[in-house]
């Protein structure tokens, strides 16, 4: 097995056996979607109008809660220093934990829409559309998480930093994946225009992502 497969693998059994992967993003998923018709009210009209939106912000917020083990337990423990240490192109590792993240967090979130997409009024079409944009959109979050989280791995209670540093860099990736969303279930914007900037922003997130996260913990763990 390569070793860019074992990091691979060993992510996901991790965060498996742990339950912080997709369990825990899941349920805080569930929990801010289930809060908004208590805070809104019983307007259904509304709800429905909203329910992208709302869908997307809680899917944003449960993808940034476990970033900050992406890097941290590898600290930790030193398995980080042995990374380093290896003749495997850091980028690749990188690459591959983001990608193991996403799939033990992102994509448990894509999968659930349909159904949390009720509790937003959304009918069937309209939870197909928001699922496709979170499908699209859920590895950029990542990708732009993994700066954060390698330029906090080395600071206690990196968390609250990570949030800071990241969000502000989602807010594109939010707009147009709620636009996305939109333009699919009442228009009048056409659905390409805003779902092919989401995936443009995902696939420059990937590039960017990784070696900004490379270089963020060549200079830190010095």
């Amino acid at each position: 097995m390569s070793p860019l497969a074992a990091i691979f693998l060993r992510d996901i059994r991790l965060a498996v056996r742990v339950g912080g992967g997709g369990g825990i993003g899941v349920l805080f998923f569930l929990t801010v979607v289930v809060l908004m018709p208590f805070a809104i009210g019983p307007d259904l009209a509304l709800l429905a109008r909203i329910g992208p939106a709302i869908l997307w912000l809680g899917a944003l917020l449960a993808s940034l809660l476990t970033l900050d083990r992406l890097f941290t337990a590898d600290h930790e423990d030193g398995s980080l220093d042995l990374i380093l240490m290896s003749g495997t192109p850091l980028e690749l590792t990188i690459a591959a934990k983001a990608f193991a993240h996403w799939l033990t967090t992102g994509l448990p979130l894509v999968i659930v829409v349909p159904l949390l997409g009720l509790f937003m009024n959304l009918d069937g079409r309209a939870s197909a559309a928001v699922s496709l944009t979170l499908l699209v959109g859920t590895p950029a979050l990542t990708f732009i998480g993994v700066i954060g989280a390698s330029l906090s791995v080395a600071l206690r209670r990196g968390g609250l930093l990570l949030a800071v540093l990241v969000l502000p860099l989602t807010i594109p990736v939010l707009i147009f994946g709620v636009s996305a969303s939109n333009a699919a279930i009442i228009g009048p914007l056409p659905f390409g225009t805003p779902f092919t900037i989401l995936c443009a922003l995902s696939l420059v997130s990937l590039v960017v992502g990784i070696f900004a996260a490379a270089a963020a913990l060549r200079h830190g763990m010095e």
